[in-house]
């Protein structure tokens, strides 16, 4: 979709365009009642602002869409279409760094009780890998404000990748 189409959207329309980026009403709305933007730069920072910050439980509803890194997301909907993409950038980790970030999720899971979450965009796996060892030293309180960076980088890598200029 492009800029202009996205401004001339119906309200409707414009919330399906912008929920595969971040399943997020409150995100959703203040996106789409700022309609409409000049450039892609004025969308991305208003996804931008949106996004900050983000409440404990909009980070749990968030959290309940992202596959863990090295697992597919599932079904077909363009939120899996876009985690597959974002996944498929890792390249082909050995075996090694496989069952570590299978053990580090586990971890992570066990210390913290929800998925690890990171931009993968741009990431190697062995980069993963690493920032999830240094995060698994975080406090939970450490964590949660990691987690919001994080799905902000998502949501506003994926508005920019779903509207064109």
């Amino acid at each position: 979709m492009h800029l202009e189409q996205f401004n001339a959207a119906s309200r409707t329309e414009a919330d399906d365009a912008l929920r595969p980026c971040l399943d997020i009403q409150r995100w959703i709305d203040e996106i789409a009642d700022a309609r409409p933007f000049s450039d892609l730069e004025s969308l991305l920072e208003a996804g931008r602002r949106a996004a900050d910050p983000f409440t404990p439980a909009e980070i749990d509803a968030a959290l309940a869409h992202h596959p863990r890194i090295g697992e597919r997301a599932q079904g077909d909907s363009t939120e899996a279409r876009l985690s597959h993409s974002e996944q498929a950038g890792l390249g082909e980790a050995d075996a090694a760094v496989a069952e570590a970030l299978a053990e580090g999720n586990r971890t992570y899971d066990e210390k913290f009780g929800q998925v690890f979450l990171i931009r993968a965009a741009g990431r190697s796996r062995e980069e993963i890998l690493a920032a999830l060892n240094s995060r698994l030293g975080n406090t939970p309180e450490e964590e949660q404000a990691v987690i919001g960076q994080q799905l902000r980088e998502i949501a506003v890598l994926r508005l920019e990748g779903l509207i064109g200029k």
